[in-house]
């Protein structure tokens, strides 16, 4: 199965990773759930430049579920250009999209994933009404 970025997607953030040794797996490539962690330290690195980091004691984002596309392999060394969009605002979700491309290969999307995004109170563990600063953010 998989599932395509949509047309109608708002960029809002983008930073590059550093490929580490580490990342690799046997088959000499990118272990693949180490696209979900670049996806994930793309929208952490969005939320932080906002002023919002991760607070186990107050509010912030969560995913409710995630896909990654492989298209190419991407191999150490090297950076990764991670692009971060959003779309379809709804009363505490909103759905976040990533595009990953070699830094020195701009323009050739070697993988592209999502994930829908919740906001919520951290403490009691439920979903809160996206506060309007992130509505405008994300609309």
């Amino acid at each position: 199965m998989r599932f395509e970025l949509p047309e109608q997607k708002k960029l809002v953030h983008q930073t590059v990773i550093p490929i580490r040794w580490a990342d690799m797996d046997a088959m000499n490539h990118l272990n693949n759930g180490t696209y979900f962690r670049y996806l994930e330290i793309c929208r952490i690195d969005w939320m932080t430049s906002l002023g919002r980091g991760p607070d186990a004691s107050g509010e912030g984002i969560v995913i409710v579920n995630a896909f990654c596309n492989f298209y190419k392999q991407l191999e150490y060394p090297g950076d990764v250009l991670v692009k971060m969009y959003v779309s379809d605002p709804g009363r505490s979700t909103f759905e976040s999209w990533g595009t990953m491309e070699r830094a020195d290969q701009p323009g050739v999307i070697n993988a592209a994933g999502g994930a829908t995004t919740m906001w919520v109170d951290f403490p009691n563990q439920k979903s809160k009404t996206m506060p309007d600063w992130l509505r405008q953010m994300v609309s």
